[in-house]
């Protein structure tokens, strides 16, 4: 039992290349049951581009410290981050990090540390947190491996991370037939939480690289919506209004919770959260800001006088769900961004969206 475990660095360089390429495979079906926050049918092709940011910067590197390479690929991830889930799996990834840094390899009670800690980051990243989304399956996941890490009184065995794995994909899964009982939209459409599922695959690619085994598809079996014969329920789902406005910026740390405050008056699913923890020479850090709003130009308009925003896109909160861009690259400070696809033979976001 468990006798192909591997848990270093090299490892979790596969667990991000493998959610990479499964939430790419599964894009589809997360877009056609995605309706919360609203239903513009993008959580897939989010995650995927998001994920995609994190194994693309990674690749490459060698390194045998597990926290020093998840906290490269989640500041890639959080800098590129889209929409709302491919944000929370960013703010998830940088916290997952802290706790294993200087790490050669990852064991029970450093996975329970990091799934606790990435857990309550996330939570407390969204001003307005709403259980039944992937934030539920978050809490599950680190309550159950917490609970096993009590279970075997701290052994850091190969024996106990799996048992850890195992025990963190079992409560993933049903937190996400869950979320169906905890969202009324959710319950009403008949779905599950896309972003929830999305965090299931996630986990599921996490024990398939550690333990040397196959992702196990049956624990998608039932899930309501995601047969593939199923609907794209967002397309009879009234059209959102307003826009999603998301940009990096340096900000000192009272700025970055002023800006929080305006946007909790002005919109919602406000996150800011840092990129990194480094300051630079005017004691300022890169923040990563996401939120709804009815008309882009205000929220702009408050960000641009507390900083200079770079990686900026406006998004029409829409089922079509094209950004307005004007011209410039995302290196250029203040320059507008889109959500084009990005260079490469993977799939695009033209072509993972329905």
């Amino acid at each position: 039992m468990y006798s192909r475990i591997a848990a270093n660095a090299p490892a979790f360089r596969r667990w991000l290349a493998k959610s990479e390429e499964t939430l790419g495979n599964h894009s589809d079906r997360l877009n056609a049951i995605n309706i919360f926050p609203v239903a513009d049918g993008d959580t897939g092709t989010n995650l995927y581009l998001t994920v995609r940011s994190a194994a693309q910067a990674v690749q490459d590197l060698d390194t045998a410290d597990v926290g020093a390479l998840l906290a490269l690929a989640s500041q890639a991830a959080m800098e590129q981050a889209r929409g709302n889930s491919g944000t929370l799996f960013s703010v998830f990834l940088a916290a997952f990090a802290e706790p294993l840094a200087g790490s050669a390899r990852i064991s029970g009670p450093l996975l329970a540390a990091s799934l606790q800690r990435a857990q309550i980051r996330s939570w407390s990243a969204l001003s307005d947190p709403v259980p039944g989304t992937m934030l539920s399956v978050l809490e599950a996941s680190a309550t159950a491996a917490s609970l096993v890490e009590e279970a075997q009184h701290g052994d850091d065995s190969n024996a106990a991370l799996g048992l850890t794995l195992d025990a963190v994909v079992e409560a993933a899964a049903q937190a996400v037939v869950q979320t169906e009982l905890q969202l009324d939209q959710l319950r009403n459409a008949q779905v599950v939480d896309a972003g929830g599922v999305g965090m299931l695959l996630v986990f599921d690619c996490l024990r398939s690289v550690i333990l040397g085994e196959e992702l196990q598809d049956q624990l998608l079996d039932g899930l309501s919506g995601y047969d593939v014969q199923d609907p794209h329920i967002h397309e009879d789902m009234p059209v959102a209004g307003g826009v999603e406005v998301m940009c990096t910026v340096s900000l000192s740390p009272l700025d970055a919770a002023g800006l929080r405050a305006k946007f909790d008056e002005l919109g919602d699913s406000v996150i800011i959260s840092p990129v990194s923890e480094v300051e630079d020479a005017d004691g300022k850090y890169r923040w990563r800001v996401h939120v709804h709003v009815p008309e882009a130009d205000v929220a702009l308009e408050l960000i641009s006088a507390v900083g200079i925003p770079d990686n900026v896109s406006v998004t029409q909160l829409s089922g079509n769900n094209q950004a307005s861009s004007l011209p410039g690259s995302q290196s250029e400070p203040g320059a507008m961004t889109g959500t084009s696809s990005l260079p490469g033979s993977a799939p695009t976001e033209d072509n993972l969206a329905h």
